[in-house]
């Protein structure tokens, strides 16, 4: 069964500035060491990328399609040019006050991912956001916190403390791992390889096992 890595887009693969979304090329920023991890993350490991993304208004006057099609265009560009492609890509469009079942932490633009083909136990959601750690635990996946949210935490100084003790989010520390970069990342998800499969077939033999040090007995 294939695994995913749900992975948002600004905040994590990109630099969020103030305005929230990245309208023109020269706000482009990459998070660091986000390209070169991924890239060796996609050459070493067996996961799916797929980009999942809230882009509020997206196609308004406020917002116009073409802005976000400029700089994700030159985004993809680049990551492809270092190995880096995303197997599919889902982007919301509505607002918060919407409410729509499409938007983050909501799965309705991820039904296809719910239907019994992919390994969602072994998968993860990378964000920066409290609502992926959310979507993860919706969908079955653990969650990687990048920095943390900060609408929520002050300056990042205390993630685990308010986010194990909150009665309001709807998650705790135990939903996720908290990494300061995508160092930290990369490492936990190598480190945490505690499932792999092996499938070697040749004339003489056809071998396959599966360790699973997560499992019982």
């Amino acid at each position: 069964m294939k695994r995913i890595l749900f992975i948002d887009r600004d905040g994590t693969l990109l630099e969020e500035p103030e305005s929230e979304q990245v309208d023109y090329l020269e706000q482009l920023a990459f998070k660091p060491g986000v390209i070169h991890n991924l890239a060796f993350i996609r050459q070493h490991l067996d996961f799916m990328f797929v980009m999942v993304t809230n882009q509020d208004g997206l196609g308004t006057l406020v917002y116009p399609q073409e802005h976000f099609d400029t700089v994700q265009s030159k985004m993809l560009e680049i990551f492809a040019s270092e190995g880096v492609t995303f197997d599919a890509i889902h982007v919301d469009k509505t607002f918060a006050s919407e409410n729509a079942p499409t938007r983050k932490p909501g799965t309705g633009m991820l039904k296809e991912y719910l239907d019994g083909t992919y390994d969602l136990a072994h998968s993860y959601v990378i964000g920066d956001r409290i609502n992926d750690v959310k979507l993860a635990k919706n969908l079955g996946c653990k969650a990687i916190l990048l920095g943390g949210d900060v609408d929520l935490f002050d300056g990042g100084q205390h993630r685990k403390d308010e986010l194990s003790t909150s009665t309001e989010m709807g998650v705790t520390a135990e939903d996720c791992f908290i990494a300061d970069n995508w160092d930290k990342i990369c490492e936990y998800l190598f480190a945490g390889e505690r499932h792999a499969v092996v499938h070697r077939v040749s004339k003489e033999t056809d071998v396959f096992v599966e360790i699973d040090l997560d499992g019982h007995g």
